[in-house]
């Protein structure tokens, strides 16, 4: 204690002698005395962060969420959750003297009485889409670059569990209203409930407050939407925020950039000017979109009324997977048993397919992990053509998501294009089976073309079309050899082989423990590594730069490609660019 008593003296007589004398200099220095807060300023100001444009999609959701925020605020004041009914006497005319709820008739009220109200509402309603759109993209550049991989295995968990509440927000966002699309959407969540097994109707009770739709829904979605979800995102946001700052930002692959770095710009200036500037472009945006661009007209539809559903009614954009799953699945696949209803028309499409799509996302990351063995940290993002099987995974599950859309709007597209209902769903459904197959299969061979391409390039260069004859006749086109630049890109990559296992018996003929699970993820490995292309040695390299003898060289180990690749990245010191070489 007399140690720090001695030494705290000093201090103070340090910060006293250099007092600030401004107002706000004052107010800095009475707060970093109380909380030290100058200490994590300096140090979380000299961040380095890498500059490329698709970082700024997380930035888009975060910025997209605080609007969200500030326009929900405004709407909580008008907006009345209760589902009393009141015969509603206002604009418009077509809604004058109705028999409605509370929340519709606050709607209604807050819309065309409240100055502002219906932009707030717009402004809300293209906030809460764009947001979702944000995160999914966002997800989507994670997932095909790699992203996910060590250290930031938690942090896509993160991300994904975002994303749900996500779907949880705007669910209970657009419900709120009680309008007759918003209830149809209740209807069928009902729906959804009750087909699980055994405490499907309990379940149901307990949200609705009895049998559908009850009295205190609204209330409760009211509570969800602007306490709960909103709470746990926060939260969510937080912990994803210092996820990265604690593991750095993952950069793209290039000259210099190493798993021990991180090029790019401080966060102060050079980000804080960026981020302000750019929060504004995305509020101005969501703006204007929200005062020309008509959304969530509640007021054509009406008050619901379990009796009226019209053809046309689709859910916001990411609910229509779940929406075109359930007109996908067959009616027939309805069975009682023992007195109970079992709704596998129900249950598969609302309940189990989108359980497994999402149990994929939560998985792969540590399934990558298993199939490779590999527990470095990794910093540089992959290149998608570098990993084929993932990038088709990635696609492939797209094509089912956007099957699953179309197939929402299936009575749509036989609207406005004069043809079949049932004849759409069938191809739909015959597409959600061969669909995904055929995106990941071409898929894969892209990405395999693309690595031969850069292997090409690597060893002869870019074309020129100059064509030039040599004394004894011969003919050859002359290449431009790539710089260290483009090299180093295109070769500083590492293919993964698949996994190597023990036998199944050890020296004595024993079975060996575990033999069955290392067989698995052996077979694993394979579907993921066993197409592959090897990056260029410098072996390889030395001899294309030798009119072709790489063709004669004899097969390198994985070990020394490994050496080579990382060799190769010297650029300089393994062969010597021709005269007239572009270099950077």
């Amino acid at each position: 204690m007399t140690t720090s008593t001695g030494t705290a003296a000093p201090q103070a007589g340090a910060r006293k002698g250099a007092a600030p004398t401004t107002p706000a200099g004052k107010a800095a220095d009475y707060l970093d005395q109380r909380t030290s807060i100058g200490v994590a300023v300096k140090e979380f100001a000299r961040k380095v962060f890498p500059d490329h444009w698709s970082f700024l999609l997380g930035e888009i959701a975060l910025y997209s969420f605080i609007v969200l925020i500030l326009t929900g605020i405004f709407l909580t004041m008008f907006f009345v959750p209760s589902m009393s009914l009141v015969t509603y006497h206002g604009e418009p005319a077509s809604m004058n003297g109705v028999l409605m709820s509370d929340a519709f008739a606050s709607t209604l009220n807050m819309s065309f009485e409240v100055r502002g109200g219906l932009l707030m509402r717009q402004i809300h309603h293209w906030a809460a889409l764009i947001f979702l759109a944000a995160i999914v993209t966002h997800m989507m550049r994670v997932f095909f670059t790699g992203a996910f991989r060590k250290p930031r295995e938690v942090n896509w968990l993160v991300g994904m569990l975002l994303m749900i509440m996500g779907l949880a927000a705007g669910f209970s966002g657009y419900s709120l209203p009680d309008d007759v699309l918003s209830g149809n959407g209740l209807r069928i969540t009902d729906g959804v409930v009750k087909s699980i097994p055994l405490i499907g109707s309990y379940m149901s009770y307990f949200i609705f407050g009895g049998e559908f739709p009850g009295e205190h829904i609204i209330p409760r979605l009211f509570t969800v939407h602007i306490l709960l979800v909103p709470g746990l995102i926060l939260a969510l946001v937080a912990l994803h925020l210092f996820f990265v700052v604690l593991h750095k930002h993952t950069q793209y692959p290039g000259g210099g950039r190493t798993d021990t770095n991180v090029v790019g710009f401080p966060l102060f200036p050079v980000y804080v000017a960026k981020a302000g500037g750019f929060f504004f472009v995305v509020f101005g945006i969501l703006a204007l979109m929200g005062g020309t661009m008509a959304i969530n007209n509640v007021w054509n539809y009406g008050p619901y009324d379990p009796s009226p559903v019209s053809a046309g009614a689709q859910p916001d954009w990411y609910m229509l997977f779940l929406e075109g799953s359930l007109r996908l699945m067959p009616g027939q696949t309805e069975f009682v048993i023992g007195g109970y209803t079992l709704s596998l028309n129900v249950l598969i499409p609302a309940v189990v397919i989108p359980g497994l799509l999402f149990t994929f996302l939560f998985a792969y990351p540590f399934l990558e992990a298993a199939v490779t063995k590999d527990k470095r940290e990794h910093h540089v993002l992959d290149r998608p053509r570098n990993v084929p099987v993932r990038t088709g995974l990635g696609v492939a599950f797209l094509t089912a998501f956007i099957i699953l859309a179309l197939a929402g709007s299936n009575d749509l597209i036989a609207t406005h294009f004069s043809l079949s209902i049932n004849t759409i769903t069938w191809v739909f459904r015959i597409l959600l089976f061969v669909g995904p197959w055929f995106a990941f299969w071409v898929t894969k061979r892209i990405c395999l073309g693309l690595q031969r391409k850069d292997r090409e390039l690597v060893l002869h260069g870019h074309e020129t079309g100059r064509i030039v004859r040599f004394a004894h006749g011969e003919y050859i086109e002359v290449h431009r050899p790539l710089d260290e630049q483009e090299r180093w890109l295109r070769v500083n990559y590492q293919a993964h082989a698949p996994l190597e296992i023990e036998p199944a018996t050890d020296s004595r003929g024993v079975r060996r423990k575990g033999y069955k699970k290392d067989k698995r993820l052996q077979r694993l490995s394979r579907f993921f590594y066993e197409d592959r292309i090897e990056p260029v040695t410098p072996a390889e390299l030395a001899a294309a730069h030798s009119h072709g003898e790489h063709d004669a060289l004899e097969s390198t180990s994985h070990e020394q490609i490994e050496a080579g690749t990382a060799a190769v990245g010297g650029g300089r010191d393994l062969v010597e660019p021709e005269k007239g070489a572009d270099e950077r």
